[in-house]
């Protein structure tokens, strides 16, 4: 295992040496979407052995539903990868420019970052999407995915290898670590940081809880998506309905669906039958504090203080009322994961003061917190979402893959 895995690291330190133009790029993932149109057939039928196989080991729906691949989420993988190439290289680009009084001239400019190694779980389509930016960035990519989707993520990297390997392109830009050793993991994140740039964890708790312990490698990523939604006082009550069952209801199993919703004490009597109603009517279980429990005529069950740390990736929500702004603040930036938060209010002082006071990667006004979504940012896509203090934060995709250097010219200056 362990040869096998610093071999893997070789060769793609091997592969990132090569230099391709952006046109290069752009041929490679073209061929690479058209390939997976040609084999979509191919594709269903991996990926409905790992369907089979998840079934038949217990798997829950919520990540049988993530697995599950058709000819709607094959268009979309497609499509990601069609966003993907319309937009600018974001290499070797001048980021800043400028002239000295000692004679340097000196030019910021933008590299790609190396090798990333990437750990994901149970969706398929991170495959093609993280292989995609990370090579469209100029970076080769190590793929260790989850054993639940091994079928899919196999057949899905060697078309884009194929790609490659038809444009005369190293093929091991792209590797995928078909080795299903329990250690693969554990090597990867402690001894490969000789080949290995940056580790991108995607997936549940448990995973980039492991990843953050283990790893001797920067780490791009984030934690858990406790996310929330208030309901200020100047909200209105139609678009505050509408916003939070989306936001809680869309697809309930990604890191951007509000968990928490917080509602002003001032609204809370008046608004919350009507906003609440709509989320249980749609399958959803409430869960809420004494306040809440007071006022709202439906079904709802008890919250306790554990509640407001919980993230339920289902149908379940829980709901406080806070006497005002600088409480939901105080609570989000206290319970949440610095990921996204909303508020709604008609009042753009209050919105203001939200979005400022809220220390989280992608903070919204008015807005469903399930756009916390690379391809909605128009990035083409995302590796994942990152919740570092440190940049890259918020969506992780195109530009925020690459680093850069200083170029500096003189004529021949020298320091007294």
């Amino acid at each position: 295992m362990k040869s096998e895995l610093i071999n893997i690291g070789k060769k793609s330190k091997k592969a990132f040496s090569s230099e391709l133009n952006p046109e290069k790029k752009n041929k490679i993932l073209k061929d690479y979407y058209e390939l997976i149109e040609k084999n979509k057939k191919l594709i269903l039928h991996q990926n409905n052995r790992d369907v089979a196989n998840a079934k038949k080991k217990g798997l829950k729906s919520n990540l049988i539903n993530r697995l599950i691949l058709d000819e709607k989420k094959i268009s979309k993988i497609i499509s990601s990868i069609k966003s993907i190439i319309k937009l600018k290289d974001p290499t070797n680009i001048v980021l800043e420019k400028w002239n000295r009084p000692n004679g340097l001239s000196i030019s910021k400019i933008s590299i790609p970052i190396g090798i990333i190694g990437i750990i994901y779980e149970s969706r398929p389509n991170v495959t093609s999407d993280v292989a995609s930016l990370c090579f469209k960035s100029g970076n080769a990519v190590i793929l260790k995915g989850g054993k639940e989707a091994f079928c899919s993520n196999k057949i899905l990297s060697k078309l884009f290898r194929d790609s490659l390997k038809k444009n005369n392109v190293d093929k091991n830009f792209v590797q995928f670590i078909s080795n299903k050793n329990r250690n693969v993991v554990d090597f990867l994140l402690k001894k490969m940081n000789k080949y290995v740039d940056v580790i991108i964890p995607r997936g549940g708790k448990n995973l980039v809880k492991k990843v953050q312990t283990l790893s001797n490698l920067p780490i791009i990523g984030h934690l858990e998506g406790i996310c929330h939604t208030f309901v200020d006082k100047d909200a209105n009550l139609k678009i505050s309905k509408k916003i939070v069952l989306n936001a809680k209801l869309r697809d309930t199993a990604i890191c951007g669906a509000t968990e928490t919703i917080l509602i002003h004490e001032k609204i809370l009597k008046q608004s919350c039958n009507s906003i609440l109603k709509n989320l249980e009517d749609n399958g959803c279980k409430i869960i809420g504090d004494k306040q809440t429990r007071k006022f709202y005529k439906g079904k709802i069950s008890k919250a306790s203080n554990k509640d407001w740390s919980k993230e339920y990736l289902s149908p379940i929500v829980s709901v406080k009322s806070v006497k005002n702004l600088n409480e939901a603040i105080k609570h989000i930036n206290k319970y949440g994961t610095k990921h996204t938060d909303s508020i709604i209010t008609k009042n753009k002082i209050t919105a203001k003061k939200f979005l400022t006071g809220v220390n989280s990667s992608i903070v919204m006004h008015n807005t469903s917190t399930q756009f916390a979504d690379g391809g909605e940012f128009g990035f083409g896509g995302e590796v994942g979402i990152s919740t570092n203090t440190l940049p890259p934060r918020g969506p992780v995709g195109l530009n925020q893959l690459v680093s850069y250097k200083y170029q500096i010219t003189s004529n021949g200056k020298t320091r007294k």
